[in-house]
């Protein structure tokens, strides 16, 4: 993954109705941690990464580069978003273009928290950079977040394996609009290697 190109970072701090994305700090290491430490979060990640290792090898400041949104609720981090574009990727549809990334801590799930800050992250994207396609890939096994796509305007393209399982490519079409309903939270990308906090 690369970085998104032109556009003007950090941005203001993006408000929702509950939540707050925005840059990451020094302070949101522990959630950091915390999230790619957990099984929960991990089920089609491939697994957690060992806390331990976590500790020597996160950065003072995780995800600090454009397009690594922070989701805050109440000045406390609940989950990252991330747009990056997929230099390479394991289907040559998603090549080139912005993939969306998220994981949300498991006391996150369940509120909606997804929906809506993919939502926003999506909607300054399209203010950033028009006519942008964006592709999100999960493990069709991961049901939460395969409702997550739809609800946010991707559609299939393919389906691939990989990772030892069935995946899926979707494919939302510039400035289509997203529908921020409840739904469960969820995290992006099952299946492939967590590796969203490094460079």
């Amino acid at each position: 993954m690369t970085d998104l190109g032109p556009v003007a970072w950090p941005p203001a701090p993006i408000r929702t109705g509950r939540l707050v994305l925005r840059e990451p700090e020094a302070g949101d290491r522990a959630a950091f941690i915390e999230l790619y430490a957990s099984p929960e979060v991990h089920l089609y990640l491939g697994g957690p990464r060992p806390r331990g290792e976590l500790e020597r090898e996160m950065p003072e400041v995780p995800g600090l580069r454009p397009g690594s949104f922070v989701v805050d609720l109440d000045g406390a981090m609940i989950g990252h978003v991330v747009l990056r574009r997929a230099a390479e990727h394991h289907c040559p549809a998603a090549e080139g273009k912005v993939d969306l990334g998220y994981l949300f801590l498991p006391r996150a799930w369940g509120f909606g928290y997804a929906a809506e800050a993919c939502a926003a992250a999506l909607d300054w994207l399209d203010g950033a950079l028009p006519g942008e396609p964006v592709v999100l890939a999960t493990q069709t096994a991961n049901a939460g977040s395969m409702r997550l796509a739809a609800k946010l305007g991707f559609v299939e393209v393919e389906r691939f394996r990989a990772w030892d399982a069935d995946q899926w490519l979707g494919l939302r079409a510039p400035a289509a609009r997203c529908r921020t309903t409840r739904s469960a939270g969820t995290w992006r990308r099952p299946g492939s290697r967590p590796t969203g906090w490094r460079a």
